[in-house]
């Protein structure tokens, strides 16, 4: 009962954040007077009869349990920090004999249940399913480009080990093995990935997290002449960035390279455009190329 009075819970916190029964309430010692107490002080949470969270547990967590179920796919590994396209959720783990399921009701009709035997069991005292079960549902729920982002951003964050992807590919249907040697864990965010699968089908190389020399790290290196940064609101917002930016680029382009900065917004919703934009720069080739 460690985390009874914790708060707020960290990312890594999540992944085990324990869902009590009365019974270990009261094996820990505490009275029903006292579980009534902790619940009217705000310390715990009910979800549903005979379950109990920490107050102060992520919504979807909550969600999750007053189902009967556990936080799964890609609503878990948003939480965690993870690149997940997908939006739609909660996401709920349940053993494929559940029964005595509850009705969906008002503020949960969006859940998303998962019907599926866990890939790793876990004890009954977790409110949320495993990792490598939350990356295979998430695999299943995305579509392939976006299936790659995640497993790539696990694997950077280090919540998924590089040894954990054959249980992960044993777990999905054949058709998927595809996407195992398309993995790159050296990618730094969902947009770099999602932008490296686009520039597969039009570049001759790309390479991902080049070193230039008066430059510095790059995302992606195109033809050995177009460098690619995937900027995001969250790391290039401000003017310091922007100036930061800026000295890049000249840098960049006193060297002979040409620098595109396509925003992740672009890349995951509007890809065509970005996909245009690289066409257009390629096919004029490196000495007439222009920044941005």
């Amino acid at each position: 009962m460690t985390h009874l009075m914790t708060s707020p819970w960290t990312p890594a916190e999540i992944a085990d954040l324990p869902c009590w029964s009365t019974a270990e309430l009261r094996a820990a010692g505490l009275r029903k007077r006292d579980i009534a107490d902790a619940i009217a002080a705000g310390r715990l949470v009910r979800p549903r009869r005979g379950s109990y969270l920490p107050a102060d547990a992520p919504d979807d967590v909550v969600t999750a349990v007053s189902l009967g179920g556990r936080l799964t796919c890609v609503s878990l590994l948003r939480l965690l920090g993870v690149f997940v396209l997908e939006r739609s959720g909660p996401h709920i783990q349940l053993p494929p004999t559940a029964s005595r399921v509850p009705d969906i009701a008002a503020g949960t009709d969006r859940a998303v249940r998962h019907w599926m035997p866990a890939v790793e069991a876990r004890p009954r005292w977790y409110a949320c399913s495993g990792i490598v079960d939350a990356v295979v549902r998430a695999v299943l729920c995305q579509p392939p480009r976006a299936a790659i982002a995640t497993i790539d951003s696990a694997l950077h964050l280090g919540l998924l080990a590089p040894a954990d992807l054959a249980t992960v590919f044993a777990a999905l249907p054949l058709r998927y093995r595809a996407l195992r040697p398309l993995i790159d864990a050296r990618a730094e965010s969902g947009p770099e990935t999602l932008m490296r699968l686009l520039l597969r089908g039009i570049a001759r190389s790309v390479e991902v997290q080049v070193q230039v020399s008066g430059v510095g790290r790059v995302d992606l290196l195109v033809d050995g002449w177009l460098i690619v940064e995937c900027d995001s609101d969250a790391h290039h917002a401000g003017l310091e960035a922007r100036r930061r930016d800026g000295r890049r680029d000249l840098a960049a382009a006193a060297l002979g390279y040409a620098t595109l900065h396509p925003m992740a917004a672009d890349i995951m919703w509007r890809p065509e455009r970005v996909v245009a934009a690289v066409r257009g720069l390629l096919s004029r080739g490196p000495r007439s190329a222009r920044l941005r």
